[in-house]
C-alpha cells in the first residue's frame, strides 16, 4: 500500500489541507474504521444512560467549580508541591516554557530526554527546541514514537498514529531502525519498538511527562497511561519534569475519581487504564527508586484569554479524551494533520484560536457542520457548537470594535464585501417596498444568474426524487399487470 499523500501546511492553509486529505483514500478508510471502532467501544462502556447523564453532570460541575477558583487553586497547588519538594515554574508563553525546560536539562549537562505522552510539549514544539540546542528528546509512547520516526505530528490527542496502517509502521521500522527486518506482525512490531526504547530509559538524563490532573489539596500530579512508559519516564531518570496547562488543576483528590472514569471510558472505552500514577514529590531518604528532582511547569500560552471570558471559559473544562474527534464527521474524513494545529478536531477548533490567535486559525471555527455530535458526547458537557458560533462571530467582528474581552486576531476573517452584502440584505428585508421590488426583479432576471453558484453547486449533490412509498409501488405493479393482460 502506498504512503499517505497528504502534505501538511500551517493552520492558515486548512482548506488546502482538507482538499488534499479528501483525495487520500487510504487515510479515509483507516480513519473511518478506527472511528467506528472507538464510537462502538465508548457506547458499550456506558450501558446505563442514567449513570452516564449523572456522571457527566458531576464532571461538568467539578470542572466549572475548579475553574471558578482557578487562581486560588493554582496558588494552593504551588504551595503544596513546594512543601512536598517539587520545584514549580510558571511559563506565560511557549518560548518561556521551552527556556525553562532547556535550562533544567542544561544545568545537569544532559544530552538525552525521554518523554512520556504530553500534548502540551507538542504544543510548545519542545522536541525541535531541544534538538536545536544539542539535546535529543525521544518519545516513549508507542504512537508518539512512530510519528516521531516518521517526522510527523500526532493526528489524534489520544492515539497519535491512528492514521498509520501496520504496513506503514513495518516499512518505517525497517527503514529507520538499522538491522530491523520487515514484518507486519503487530506483536513483533511492538516488541521492536520496546527494545529500542528500553535502553533510552536507562540512558536518559531527564524524563518528561504530561499531567492529566493536578490536585491542589494534596499537591499530587496524576498521570493516566496504558503502556507503562509514563511510569518509566517519571521514575528511572534522576530528574522528572512535568508540564501542563494551567487549567488542569482540580480542587480535591475526590474530584479525580469521576473525571478519571469519564476520561478512560470516553477516550477508548476502557473502564480503567493499566497505569494510574500519583506523583507527590521526589525520592525521599531511604527510598530505593524515583527521581531525585521533580519539576512542574505550569503553562498559560493563551489560556488566560479564554478564562477571562465567562462564555469561552467553558473551553478549559476539557479533560482531553478525544471523544469529540471520534464522533466528528469532519475529522473522520480529513484526519488531524489537515488542521495544522496541535489539537485537531472540535476541541482544537475552539482552543487553538486562544493558543495561536484567530489570525492563524480563522478557518477552524467554520470547519464544522454544527451537527452537535461533539457536544452530545463531551463527558464534561462543553457546548462546543456554541463556542464555534462565538468564535465565528469574533473572527468577523471588526478589529477596531471595542468589546469586553477582545480575542487575539479579532476580525481576521472580516470582509468588507461580505459586510456590504449583509447590510444590503438587511436593508431589503427591512423595507416592504424594497422587498417587493427585489422579488419582482429576481423572478425576471434569474436567467442571468451564473450557473456555478459558488459553494452550493460545487459542494452539494443535485436533488434526487424522494423514494417511492410502498403504496405507490403496489399501485404501479397493479397497473403494469393490467396492461400486460
Amino acid at each position: 500500500m502506498s504512503e499517505s499523500k497528504i502534505t501538511v501546511y500551517p493552520s492558515r492553509a486548512f482548506k488546502d489541507n482538507a482538499r488534499l486529505a479528501l483525495t487520500d483514500d487510504k487515510l479515509r478508510r483507516s480513519l473511518r474504521g478506527s472511528m467506528d471502532f472507538l464510537m462502538a467501544k465508548r457506547l458499550a462502556s456506558f450501558p446505563d444512560e442514567a449513570e452516564l447523564s449523572a456522571l457527566r453532570t458531576l464532571g461538568e460541575g467539578i470542572r466549572q467549580r475548579c475553574l471558578s477558583r482557578l487562581p486560588d487553586l493554582l496558588e494552593q497547588l504551588e504551595d503544596k508541591l513546594t512543601a512536598n519538594g517539587v520545584q514549580v515554574h510558571w511559563a506565560e508563553s511557549a518560548e518561556e516554557a521551552n527556556r525553562i525546560i532547556h535550562g533544567i536539562v542544561e544545568s545537569r549537562r544532559g544530552t538525552l530526554m525521554v518523554k512520556g505522552k504530553s500534548m502540551v510539549s507538542e504544543e510548545i514544539e519542545l522536541n525541535h527546541y531541544l534538538a536545536e540546542r544539542g539535546v535529543e528528546a525521544v518519545e516513549s509512547d508507542m504512537g508518539e514514537y512512530i510519528v516521531q520516526l516518521a517526522g510527523e505530528k500526532p493526528t489524534h490527542i489520544i492515539m497519535p498514529a491512528i492514521h498509520k496502517t501496520k504496513q506503514d509502521i513495518a516499512r518505517l521500522f525497517h527503514e529507520q531502525l538499522p538491522g530491523t527486518p520487515y514484518t507486519e506482525d503487530v506483536d513483533a512490531l511492538i516488541q521492536i519498538g520496546r527494545r529500542v526504547l528500553r535502553r533510552k530509559f536507562l540512558d536518559a538524563d531527564v524524563g518528561l511527562s504530561g499531567v492529566n490532573f493536578a490536585v491542589a489539596e494534596t499537591g499530587t500530579l496524576c498521570l493516566v497511561e496504558n503502556e507503562g512508559n509514563g511510569r518509566m519516564c517519571t521514575t528511572v531518570p534522576d530528574v522528572h519534569v512535568a508540564i501542563t496547562g494551567i487549567e488542569k488543576v482540580v480542587e480535591k483528590l475526590e474530584d479525580v475519581v469521576p473525571l478519571y472514569s469519564l476520561l478512560t471510558r470516553s477516550a477508548i472505552g476502557q473502564p480503567i487504564t493499566t497505569y494510574f500514577n500519583m506523583i507527590s514529590g521526589p525520592r525521599k531518604p531511604g527510598e530505593k527508586d524515583g527521581p531525585r528532582e521533580v519539576h512542574l511547569v505550569l503553562l498559560d500560552n493563551g489560556r488566560s484569554q479564554a478564562y477571562a471570558d465567562e462564555q469561552l471559559r467553558k473551553t478549559l473544562q476539557c479533560i482531553r479524551c478525544g471523544a469529540c474527534m471520534n464522533h466528528c464527521p469532519v475529522y473522520t474524513r480529513i484526519g488531524g494533520h489537515a488542521y495544522g494545529t496541535t489539537y485537531p478536531g472540535p476541541i482544537g477548533e475552539i482552543i487553538s484560536p486562544h493558543l495561536m490567535g484567530l489570525e492563524n486559525t480563522r478557518d477552524l471555527p467554520t470547519a464544522s457542520s454544527l451537527c452537535g455530535a461533539c457536544g452530545e458526547v463531551c463527558p464534561v458537557r462543553i457546548p462546543i457548537p456554541e463556542m464555534l458560533m462565538r468564535l465565528r462571530e469574533e473572527s468577523q467582528r471588526p478589529a477596531g470594535e471595542r468589546v469586553a474581552h477582545s480575542l487575539a486576531g479579532q476580525g481576521a476573517a472580516a470582509s468588507s464585501a461580505e459586510r456590504m452584502a449583509w447590510a444590503g440584505w438587511r436593508l431589503v428585508n427591512a423595507s416592504p417596498n424594497l422587498y417587493r421590488m427585489f422579488g419582482w426583479a429576481a423572478t425576471r432576471l434569474r436567467r442571468h444568474a451564473p450557473k456555478n453558484q459558488l459553494g452550493w453547486t460545487q459542494n452539494h449533490l443535485p436533488l434526487t426524487p424522494a423514494p417511492k412509498t410502498l403504496h405507490e409501488l403496489l399501485r404501479e405493479r397493479e397497473a403494469s399487470k393490467g396492461k400486460s393482460t
